[in-house]
């Protein structure tokens, strides 16, 4: 990742807790977060330069293979499709469901203003992709982008 960009902590949390109790979920999955990469560099430039929190609401949690909360689903999408840190807390008070998911994303990702998606004004996809920088990680940084898109959550 360049080391020049904005960086944002995202989370996930059930949409039918009050917003106070989807702050402290938030809040939880953001300790286990520093407690597991305390030491990563990304991390470090988040808590010094930017803490940021982007509160999205995940829907429901529910662990039950049979049924599973889109809480449950939208963590297993991550795990399989990103490699991105993540950390999540499990409430002992809520039956140890999932009620929060966390991860640091850069400005690529959430800037939609600075990195638009692409579009047919755009005329050429190499000026377009030459944006998003040199990285070879580019096919799944658009697919964050379109995962986290406005379309798909809304605040918490």
């Amino acid at each position: 990742m360049e080391s020049n960009l904005e960086l944002r902590m995202y989370g996930l949390v059930p949409y039918n807790i009050s917003p106070i109790q989807q702050a402290i979920q938030f809040g939880h999955a953001v300790v286990e977060y520093g407690l597991k990469f305390f030491n990563d560099d990304i991390y470090q430039k988040w808590a010094k330069e930017y803490k940021t929190f982007i509160i999205l609401n995940g829907g429901t949690t529910n662990n039950n293979p049979l049924n599973m909360g889109s809480m449950n689903e939208h963590l297993k999408y991550i795990e399989d499709n990103f490699n991105i840190k993540i950390s999540t807390f499990h409430e002992p008070d809520l039956g140890d469901q999932l009620t929060s998911i966390v991860f640091i994303i850069d400005e690529r990702i959430f800037n939609r203003d600075k990195y638009p998606d692409f579009d047919e004004s755009i005329h050429v996809y190499e000026q377009w992709v030459k944006q998003f920088g040199e990285e070879n990680n580019l096919n799944e940084i658009i697919q964050l982008r379109e995962f986290l898109h406005p379309k798909n959550f809304r605040l918490a």
